[in-house]
């Protein structure tokens, strides 16, 4: 069966839930409504005994769209829209996080901005070797969202998530492999999550939900991604961001 939002396709494969973000004309940028079709379609979920997260195109998700940042801040609205999105963002990584099974994402091209937060709430991720993470918040003048605060530094260390917001790194595959961000590189992830799922479906589906449940403190990360969108609710008209996302916008334009 196939149910099929505006930017969210969700599948049933026996007992497995594919999603796949569906909107590759815009890079899957992370948008009000995209958001709200995943968080739809996740609340839709039937108890699966596993969820497959994926992305349509060249790139997972390029994050925030910051063209449309700049002119709702240009008209006066940014904080608005900015508090619309960050918490729509929030909503989707928490039912993520929350599901009683095994979340395993394929990730390819850019995983970029706030769109690293969907995949830190999968337990197991495929990266083909042209991926690639970035942060983007320091270049652009934003404070930064989808977890890169509430998240990250718990998986790779405080000192090097800081590091690579300060410094926007780019992590390719092979970084993101060795620091934990990636459980495997490959030309085809697909392949690789179905081999970790014939795994996964022999197991135990009680001990695999409470070792999720137990793994996650949902109500901190929730106070965590709402101090983040309290703060890139506050930088959003700032100087520095207007001054950030014109700088982005018409570098992207030459």
């Amino acid at each position: 069966m196939t149910r099929t939002a505006r930017l969210v396709r969700l599948e049933h494969d026996g007992a497995v839930a594919r999603v796949t973000l569906a909107n590759p004309a815009r890079c899957n940028a992370l948008t009000v409504e995209l958001l709200a079709d995943l968080a739809d379609l996740l609340d839709s979920l039937d108890a699966p005994r596993a969820l497959v997260l994926l992305a349509e195109g060249r790139h997972f998700s390029t994050g925030g769209d910051v063209a449309r940042l700049a002119s709702e801040v240009a008209a006066g609205n940014g904080p608005a829209h900015a508090q619309a999105l960050v918490g729509a963002l929030n909503a989707a990584i928490l039912k993520l996080a929350a599901l009683p099974c095994p979340v395993l994402a394929g990730v390819q091209g850019a995983l970029t901005g706030g769109a690293l937060g969907l995949v830190l709430a999968a337990d197991l991720v495929a990266m083909t070797p042209d991926a690639f993470v970035q942060p983007w918040y320091a270049a652009v003048g934003f404070a930064p969202d989808g977890g890169w605060t509430a998240m990250l530094p718990s998986r790779i260390g405080m000192r090097k998530a800081c590091s690579l917001q300060m410094l926007n790194t780019r992590l390719g595959a092979a970084d993101a492999l060795a620091l934990g961000l990636a459980d495997a590189v490959t030309d085809t992830p697909e392949a690789q999550i179905a081999a970790w799922l014939s795994r996964i479906l022999a197991h135990d589906p009680g001990t695999l939900a409470d070792t999720r449940r137990l793994s996650t403190d949902l109500p901190a990360l929730a106070a965590a991604l709402e101090a983040e969108r309290a703060a890139f609710v506050a930088r959003i008209a700032s100087p520095g961001a207007r001054a950030g996302m014109d700088r982005f916008l018409s570098a992207r334009s030459i």
